[in-house]
Parts: C-alpha cells; structure tokens; sequence
C-alpha cells in the first residue's frame, strides 16, 4: 500500500500488544467491539490492535504512533453476541489520523512502508549470547513472580517465538510494552526484553514505569 495509507478498524487496548507472526487471544464483550468483529468478519478479517497513551480519558483517548494490524484467525461467536477470537499479527502500522467513519468503533488511516519486513519470514537468528540472557532473565523474572513455566517446552521455542511470547505475556506498564513493539528487529526485541525482565524483577521497578 502506498505512502497515502490504508483505512483500519482499531481495538485500542492498554496493556496488549500484537506483533508480527505472533497470536492474540481476546474476549470481546463491549458493544461497539462485538461491532468491530462482526465488520471484520464481513470484510477482510483485519482487526488493528494500538495502545492508548497513558492517562488518556474518555471513549476516544489518545493513541500511540504505532500499532499491528491482526487478522482474526480463530473465532468463537457465543449465543448472547460475545466473540472469543484469536488474531494472527501480519504487520505493524504508523497511525497518520483519526477519520470520522459513522461507526461505533473508531477507524484510522494508517502506513505499513516502513514496516514492509514484517511481512516476510523472521529470519533474525539471536545470538546464543542474546538467547540464553533472555531464557535466565525470563527464568528468573518467573520465579521471582512465582509464574509456573514448563521450562523444557520455552526452550523448544524458536528465538522469534520466545520473544513475542515474552513480550506479549509479560506484565510490563504500556510504556515499556510500546517500546517492545517498536523495537526494530527481534534481536532489537530480545536485549530490550532482558533489560525489562531485570528492572522489573530486580524491585527497582516496583511502582515504576518505563519514561
């Protein structure tokens, strides 16, 4: 698509965020959401997922520059208009403006150029160095958390698996998860992790929030 963009429906939720080749799974429940999906499901499945900033108020707060475009590849429709879903993240987005679309839900135009390598296969191999920081980091982190993690299935992941998962799961502040999505490349994703785990797990981060 063109540097012109590209109009997408958008979930904005704090605290979640979607990447590339990575899964979602979400329960939506509010009115205007459950309006959101049944448009996507008409259409061409693609839910974008954006964080609100921090403090924003109202039904239309604030939103960060850079989002990931889903596509829902699980759905569950339930009997009262609940969805259960899971969305599938194809590429990153750069938010260029809200429009006024007459819809319960808001909608935006939005650029995918310069993110065009998430559209390919990740091929980002992690140092061993990098892969095993991480994997002691999380270790630790979990632990002092006390997360149950079945350790041997982590370390069967691949390194884009593992970090994806890491950083979707992890209960960072939105700062600190927009950081983890904008990350250049997995590598990029995988040292800003470690640094995370550490200043969240050590209690130096304890009522913090990355600035």
């Amino acid at each position: 698509m063109s540097s012109a963009g590209q109009r997408l429906s958008i979930f904005p939720l704090p605290g979640a965020i979607l990447l590339p080749r990575a899964h979602l799974p979400l329960h939506i429940f509010e009115p205007r959401y459950r309006a959101l999906v049944r448009d996507a499901l008409a259409r061409d499945r693609r839910i974008a997922m954006i964080q609100p900033l921090p403090g924003g108020e109202g039904d239309a707060p604030a939103l960060f520059a850079v989002g990931c475009v889903g596509r829902i590849a699980q759905v569950e429709a339930l009997p009262d208009g609940r969805f259960n879903l899971v969305l599938e993240g194809t590429s990153r987005f750069r938010l260029l403006h809200e429009i006024d679309a007459g819809t319960p839900f808001r909608q935006v135009m939005a650029s995918l150029d310069e993110f065009t390598a998430d559209l390919g296969e990740d091929d980002d191999a992690l140092p061993s160095v990098v892969r095993a920081d991480l994997e002691r980091e999380a270790r630790a982190f979990a632990e002092a958390q006390g997360f149950e993690i079945d350790w041997d299935a982590v370390g069967r992941l691949d390194d884009e698996t593992l970090v994806n998962a890491i950083a979707q799961v992890a209960p960072f502040d939105v700062a600190a998860k927009q950081a983890l999505l904008e990350a250049r490349t997995t590598g990029d994703r995988a040292e800003l992790l470690s640094q995370l785990l550490r200043f969240f797990g050590s209690g130096d981060g304890d009522g913090a929030t990355l600035q």
